[in-house]
């Protein structure tokens, strides 16, 4: 007996340890925010070519309308959530949720058609980047009711009638928890998601893949600490379970070249959605979060249809 314990501690100190610790270092770059300049308002990738040009994009964006710009903040529980608000008169508003590692000011790429639209505009930090307060990115799972408070403070500060979310990646899948949630505010019209996923894990290991990173065991390790840091189920969760309470009006943006959100993965969670109003835009060109920076006219035009269908 003592030497079976022997082995199984040797097995457990050789084997099981190093994946423990391995896959939280992983988890701890990914999704914890370890100081205030991670995660801030500048650009998050500022060697990729394509990602600066988006962001170029985004920043005259911002310069053109910073005449109409707001600093706004919320309170969630012990957090306090910052964002931008760009005021143009409208009765109407969208909240843009960006994805991983991004704050408002990347957001701003993604305006013109809302602003275009007549649309007030807010662009908020997430928990964890920013300005906003919090250590941990929770994808989406406590984010969404982050969104609910933002929505309410729209229509309780600046009497705004109606609000659309706009996310991306992760900002997407928030976007869907919101509009799915049971205590969603019945002036949340409707979302857009762009790039969703099914679930982070599916995500995360074509990342991983990407990457040329052993995927097996590490990524059972990584949703092991999102379940312990965010009390989410990563695997068994997320989109594929949540879109089949999406009655409100939604639609979903898609690359045919996305290769984290795989398109036959975003076909099937169109499928399964229920809502009446629901529109599917397919692009040829544009990696994962890059579909605007590659079609803007095409993309401006889809999310107006959408709007118009409101």
């Amino acid at each position: 007996m003592e030497i079976a314990l022997w082995i199984l501690l040797g097995v457990f100190v050789i084997g099981v340890l190093p994946v423990i610790v391995i896959s939280y270092l992983i988890y701890r770059a990914l999704l914890l925010r370890t100081r205030k300049d991670i995660w801030a308002r500048d650009p998050s990738m500022p060697d990729d070519e394509e990602y600066i040009r988006l962001y170029a994009n985004a920043t005259e964006w911002g310069r053109a309308n910073a005449a109409f710009k707001k600093d706004v903040d919320v309170k969630n529980g012990r957090l306090r959530l910052c964002g931008e608000y760009f005021d143009f008169d409208g009765e109407d508003a969208v909240i843009i949720i960006p994805g991983r590692m991004e704050a408002c000011t990347y957001s701003y790429h993604y305006a013109e058609p809302y602003r275009a639209a007549g649309f007030n505009v807010l662009c908020i930090d997430t928990r964890a980047h920013g300005k906003s307060d919090g250590r941990v990115n929770s994808i989406g799972f406590r984010e969404y009711r982050d969104v609910i408070v933002w929505a309410n403070y729209l229509r309780d500060t600046f009497g705004v009638k109606r609000v659309v979310l706009h996310g991306i990646c992760i900002g997407a899948s928030c976007a869907l928890f919101t509009a799915a949630a049971k205590n969603c505010p019945d002036h949340i019209a409707g979302i857009a998601v762009d790039g969703m996923y099914q679930c982070f894990y599916d995500s995360c290991k074509n990342h991983m893949r990407y990457a040329n990173r052993p995927v097996f065991p590490f990524i059972y390790g990584i949703m092991f600490w999102i379940l312990v840091f965010s009390g989410a189920n990563a695997i068994a969760d997320g989109p594929k379970k949540r879109i089949c309470r999406m009655h409100r009006p939604i639609l979903f943006i898609h690359s045919r070249e996305d290769l984290f959100s795989t398109p036959e993965k975003a076909q099937q969670l169109y499928d399964r959605c229920p809502s009446e109003n629901k529109t599917l835009a397919w692009f040829d060109h544009g990696g994962h979060s890059r579909v605007r920076i590659n079609n803007i006219e095409a993309y401006d035009k889809a999310v107006k249809a959408f709007i118009d269908s409101l």
